[in-house]
């Protein structure tokens, strides 16, 4: 089993446009069994699969001892993909940290839903507090989208800044370029900087992921948000790999 973070410290990058797209190429294309976690109150992940969460339980209660973590999970649409999603109980969830006192909380539960599931990757909140440390403490690869300009190179140094000083073991990050239109000056001196990122494009069938409420490989694989997508979730499994 192995643990992806898609994560970013700036909101509207389009971590979670990322997190079901490559949730969705895990298991359609590398055929694993996948469980994306919703840790992000807005329940985009949910929202972009057309899974609603059930009102029953509260997320946070997955955290709480003795509770098995299963019983919150849901089924999508697709094949070999699961969905715990979110809620807006999951606000709460670092006073739940703070209140528990176990630094590895998440990492423990991963490692235990890592006996159903080959890979779990998580849709992080854009924020730096002890669910943001228990993330990087359960991952083994951090993403992170980063749309051309100076805001987002900022939001990385943060990034690393906090990855780092989740441990001494902390995990390798795989940066990302995003809504990449290459029509633009800006955007074409972003990716002469940094020529070995992969990359995302601005694309209308991404935008089309909302509506249609499906990852955009499962309505358009032959588009180049597609194909980008699928590169990517290579380029992941084998860093994976190289462990």
């Amino acid at each position: 089993m192995a643990s992806i973070a898609i994560y970013s410290v700036k909101g509207g990058v389009g971590k979670t446009t990322f997190s079901v797209n490559l949730a969705w190429c895990a298991a359609a294309i590398s055929r694993r069994e996948t469980l994306l976690w919703d840790l992000d109150a807005a329940n985009g992940s949910g929202f972009l699969l057309g899974v609603d969460p059930h009102t029953k339980r509260a997320a946070t209660s997955v955290f709480d001892r003795g509770r098995d973590p299963s019983k919150l999970i849901q089924k999508t649409a697709f094949s070999g993909l699961h969905l715990l999603p979110a809620d807006e109980s999951i606000r709460t969830l670092d006073r739940q940290f703070d209140r528990i006192g176990k630094k590895r909380r998440l990492a423990k539960l991963a490692h235990q839903l890592g006996k159903e599931y080959d890979r779990i990757l998580f849709d992080c909140p854009p924020v730096l507090n002890e669910i943001s440390a228990q993330v990087m403490r359960a991952a083994d690869l951090v993403i992170v989208p980063l749309p051309p300009s100076p805001l987002s190179a900022r939001a990385l140094d943060q990034v690393v800044e906090a990855v780092r000083g989740s441990g001494k073991r902390h995990p390798p990050i795989l940066p990302v370029m995003s809504m990449i239109d290459m029509r633009r000056t800006l955007h074409r001196e972003a990716r002469e900087a940094h020529p070995n990122w992969p990359v995302v494009p601005l694309a209308s069938a991404i935008e089309q992921c909302a509506v249609r409420r499906q990852p955009v490989g499962a309505f358009a694989p032959r588009s180049p948000a597609a194909r980008a997508f699928a590169q990517l979730w290579t380029a992941i499994e084998r860093k994976l790999a190289k462990g």
